[in-house]
């Protein structure tokens, strides 16, 4: 009952079910969440924009980060994704972007966003991991992988890679994707990559693609049925009117509950764009 009042009390609430379908948790669906078992849960967030000028890029971070904590002791991530700019195109920022981020109180992982303007090199010498890479959680995998380069040049991710990947992981339960910008000209600024989306659509267990990038974006956007998610920005001086990160729940059924949480209004954080997958 208490998790109902509290989906209940926020807006645009939704859910990726197994069958694919993306649906408002709110009636028959948000009753049936309430026998639901939690099985995994993780957090995101991108476009934090260290050293960009004229912004509260310090204040960003510390936010970000104290927010996050809040959450993961009320009830624990599996870790944390920051999608893409963590800083602001001058690389000499970076040792302080991760100090900052290093007070996470949980496992984090990083991708490469078009402002993140390091080598492969630099890159893994400074996030102590490489551009392309993906871990598993028992049956379920995740993918990250760079949409740039040290010129900060739109690109789309590494196809061979990538699928050589999920084709490495076709047996798993499901398939995460977490990838800076938006690859199918979903968003004004995104790139069209339709050799990734064919890919995508082949292997079935691609359950979600993780976009930042796009700071006015929160929600999810289809594409050949495959769900595009979007978590707003923590930092950076556009976008949507709060500085927002997502949260993402996966249940024993193989249900997914997914939304954005924004900035403390009278002492609470505001859960908004709620959805299932």
């Amino acid at each position: 009952m208490l998790r109902r009042k509290f989906l209940q009390n926020t807006s645009s609430a939704f859910l990726l079910l197994a069958t694919g379908q993306v649906v408002k948790a709110e009636g028959k669906w948000l009753d049936d969440l309430q026998s639901k078992k939690l099985r995994l849960r993780f957090v995101v967030a991108s476009d934090g924009h260290y050293g960009q000028p004229d912004t509260d890029y310090v204040g960003f971070f510390k936010t970000i980060v104290t927010r996050i904590n809040a959450a993961h002791a009320a009830n624990p991530f599996a870790f944390c994704m920051i999608n893409g700019d963590i800083i602001h195109d001058d690389k000499t920022h970076c040792p302080a972007a991760k100090a900052a981020l290093d007070k996470l109180n949980l496992k984090y992982y990083v991708s490469q966003g078009n402002h993140d303007k390091l080598t492969p090199v630099e890159w893994e010498q400074t996030w102590k991991m490489p551009l392309n890479l993906h871990f598993n959680i028992k049956k379920n995998s995740f993918v990250i992988a760079s949409t740039s380069n040290e010129k900060g040049t739109y690109l789309c991710p590494d196809l061979a890679w990538m699928a050589t990947t999920l084709e490495t992981l076709k047996r798993q339960k499901n398939v995460f994707v977490f990838i800076h910008i938006n690859p199918v000209k979903l968003t004004t600024n995104a790139v069209d990559c339709p050799e990734l989306l064919t890919l995508f659509t082949k292997y079935k267990n691609v359950r979600a693609v993780f976009n930042g990038h796009d700071h006015d974006e929160e929600k999810i956007k289809l594409k050949d049925n495959v769900p595009f998610i979007f978590d707003a920005h923590f930092g950076g001086n556009w976008g949507t009117a709060y500085h927002g990160y997502r949260i993402v729940e996966l249940y024993n059924d193989n249900t997914i509950a997914t939304w954005v949480m924004k900035e403390e209004v009278e002492g609470s954080e505001m859960k908004i764009n709620e959805d299932m997958i």
